[in-house]
């Protein structure tokens, strides 16, 4: 006869049961030493006598549950991640879990299942980690096997420690401060790229992502473009110790890397204050979402077969909706302090760079490694004197214009060598070339005022450094 194991509960209820019906007792009394009712009772005595102590294994002992997951579908989920999303957090994999193969479980559910496996969450906490190192360095004690050391061994080898960011009180309302970096990281197998992030402070909805080669002003510069486009103009950037963002003492006034002043120059020509620091965790929402996107955004990547930066650029418009639906705070009583939108003509000038130049021998101008010559809207070339300085505008849009004397010329490029020649090619009618637009003269154009910004800037870090 097979022996029958009872649980601590089930065996208190069969031995009070035994008593009762080997001792004809009080019913009642075992009603309340039970917590059931007489009748329940009644039917404990009929089970004990028909059935002995087998009556009180419970029902559903040894039976699977008709909510859980088969097992061959358990060890497939548990395969996919290891081969394929390692890299993703539980929370996240639940989701490509949904959405592909049409399967919901719990964080916690998969949690369980990767714990078996000696796996934690990318995101795990440091107390988490250093208690799953300890359980693996006492498995490793205690095993001889030589191949299952290694596979210890391993495990152990990816069990890493991060640091975390201090908390602190979010800004009142949105668009009061912009927290603003760019993360280098392997966004795709072997491409390291720098992915430029903006998030609100108040929100934590990411107001502009853009990748790039390095961190460079273009990447900034087109983050601010996706702000003042879809937002407005912000009240504060909060960002590291950059040159793109604070002016660094340079010995030539004239030196192309003054350039990297252009990002602050087009804020203060838009009323928007910049404030830095060296401190990573002064500014933490900007580095945990930085963390979040490494979590996640490579993945994603994979998924939506991206292998350039080009395309990288354009998924992430589509991403950044999904990923502020899901994540971002999504408050009634959060006032916006966004001013209102400037307009894209106003944007195109104000998102420039400013390089100052001097007119050559040649009445041209010398830029990225080309010659050009300014030409009125009509094209007809402006002959203008040697050495003259002047100032090389270059749009957001990429359009090159050149202030001289506050006048603005198109900047007409000067090929090397003529399209065509009269004597031995095919007669070419020239069409009449279109009238260009040239944008109105605007304070950001004006070289004096762009030369009084730098001087200003120069004087305050040199009093700084005194």
């Amino acid at each position: 006869m097979r022996k029958v194991e009872l649980r601590m509960n089930e065996e208190n209820k069969y031995l009070i049961i035994k008593k009762l019906v080997e001792t004809d007792g009080n019913k009642k009394r075992a009603a309340i030493k039970l917590n059931c009712t007489v009748r329940t009772v009644n039917r404990l005595i009929l089970k004990y006598k028909n059935e002995g102590k087998a009556g009180f294994v419970h029902g559903n002992r040894s039976k699977i549950p008709s909510t859980a997951i088969p097992l061959d579908v358990k060890n497939k989920i548990i395969k996919l991640y290891i081969e394929e999303y390692s890299d993703a957090n539980f929370t996240h994999f639940c989701e490509i879990i949904e959405e592909d193969l049409n399967i919901k479980i719990s964080d916690t559910t998969l949690n369980k299942w990767l714990r078996e496996e000696n796996i934690i969450s990318p995101k795990a906490r440091k107390k988490t980690r250093k208690i799953l190192k300890e359980t693996l360095k006492t498995k490793l004690e205690n095993t001889s096997s030589k191949k299952i050391q290694n596979v210890i061994k391993e495990a152990i080898a990816i069990v890493d420690e991060k640091d975390a960011h201090p908390r602190r009180p979010r800004c009142k309302y949105m668009g009061e401060m912009i927290q603003m970096d760019a993360s280098s990281y392997e966004w795709l197998k072997n491409k390291v790229w720098h992915l430029h992030l903006a998030v609100d402070d108040a929100t934590g909805e990411v107001v502009g992502a853009y990748f790039d080669n390095q961190e460079t002003l273009k990447g900034y510069y087109n983050v601010f473009y996706q702000i003042l486009t879809n937002y407005g103009i912000p009240a504060m950037f909060y960002t590291d110790r950059r040159t793109v963002f604070e002016y660094k003492r340079k010995n030539n006034a004239f030196d192309d890397e003054d350039t990297f002043t252009q990002f602050s120059y087009a804020c203060h020509n838009l009323g928007v204050d910049i404030k830095t620091t060296s401190v990573a965790q002064a500014k933490g929402r900007i580095e945990r979402m930085n963390q979040t996107f490494q979590s996640r955004l490579p993945v994603d990547l994979r998924r939506a077969h991206i292998t350039d930066i080009e395309s990288a650029n354009e998924f992430l418009k589509s991403y950044l909706k999904k990923f502020n639906d899901q994540f971002a705070l999504h408050l009634n009583t959060t006032k916006s302090v966004f001013e209102t939108q400037p307009s894209l003509e106003k944007i195109n000038c104000t998102l420039a760079v400013l390089s100052p130049r001097k007119i050559d021998s040649g009445h041209s101008i010398k830029f990225k490694n080309k010659i050009y010559i300014p030409v009125t809207e009509k094209g007809i070339p402006t002959y203008l004197k040697n050495k003259m300085d002047c100032m090389v505008i270059e749009a957001f849009d990429g359009n090159l214009y050149v202030n001289v004397l506050d006048q603005i010329h198109i900047m007409k490029e000067v090929p090397e060598h003529e399209l065509y020649s009269i004597e031995f090619d095919e007669k070419v009618i020239e069409k009449k070339p279109k009238k260009k637009y040239i944008p109105p003269m605007s304070h950001p154009w004006k070289q004096a005022s762009y030369l009084n910004y730098l001087a200003k800037q120069k004087h305050r870090n040199f009093g700084a450094n005194v």
